[in-house]
């Protein structure tokens, strides 16, 4: 299998003054990294509006095939390269807005669209509505892909539900801020360890109102090492996912294979 040359979006810093303006400077980074030699673009949670919405979240929201969606789709078949890109995603059928991320391929074509599901502080949970569905995954170039957003890849639940699923490689478009760099330094790496997967962190960097936030995207490997990692500053960091480093990484470590799962059940309560 051909490893797959992968680019993480580091930034934007800022709000765009609207979604037109946004989903420009979405095909802007779409050139510059098919131009790198890259055939799959990660960019950051919310990268469509910024993150620093305050009441402007449901102003700002569209369907998950709205217009911002179509203009990514278009330089997506254009370069021929994937993209995932994050959206205030309004749901048409019962007005609930979401915190969203869309993978679209390489042809155009919308492969996946996840809704986050562990809402991050008193902004989020007044501003969004949290996802349903934890494992959402699509098939790219060989490998399966799955979606995560910022918060939810901190709980170990989410990666290993993507591991037991069979996904090969996590896309985590993310808002981490300061003062969590951990997050990015060890935490995300013993996820892709323990699990036996890629993960692809892709974060903001600069600041946005009082927020700021750390950069440090990273491609955490399963063997516990980093092939690629950014600075604090904004970047396009390319890197590989290798399937022969996958495949013999699982062959070395047993964790899943060795599992007790019905030791993992919540104790039974014995009466009196």
């Amino acid at each position: 299998m051909t490893p797959l040359r992968i680019a993480l979006l580091q930034g934007p810093s800022g709000t765009p003054v609207d979604n037109a303006a946004g989903a420009a400077a979405l095909r802007e980074a779409i050139a510059r990294a098919a131009a790198g030699g890259a055939r799959l673009l990660v960019t950051p949670e919310l990268s469509l509006t910024g993150y620093a919405l305050g009441d402007e979240v449901r102003a700002r929201a569209e369907t998950a095939d709205g217009p911002s969606a179509a203009v990514v789709a278009e330089a997506a078949a254009e370069y021929r390269i994937a993209v995932v890109h994050g959206f205030p995603e309004l749901d048409p059928d019962d007005g609930t807005v979401h915190n969203s991320v869309r993978l679209t391929g390489a042809d155009g074509r919308a492969l996946a669209t996840y809704r986050k599901t562990h809402l991050y502080g008193d902004f989020e949970r007044g501003a969004f509505t949290p996802g349903e569905e934890p494992v959402v995954r699509a098939e790219l170039d060989g490998l399966s892909v799955g979606l995560l957003i910022c918060y939810d890849v901190e709980f170990p639940e989410t990666v290993r539900a993507h591991a037991l699923a069979g996904t090969d490689l996590l896309l985590v478009p993310t808002a981490l801020m300061s003062p969590y760099g951990f997050v990015a330094d060890a935490l995300v790496p013993t996820r892709a360890w323990e699990n036996q997967l890629y993960i692809a962190y892709a974060n903001r960097c600069g600041g946005e109102g009082d927020l700021e936030f750390t950069g440090l995207s990273v491609l955490a490997a399963p063997d516990g090492t980093a092939p690629a990692r950014a600075g604090a500053g904004p970047e396009l960091l390319l890197a590989t996912v290798d399937p022969v480093l996958l495949s013999a990484s699982r062959a070395r470590n047993p964790y899943l294979a060795d599992r007790r799962p019905e030791l993992y059940a919540p104790p039974r309560r014995h009466p009196g």
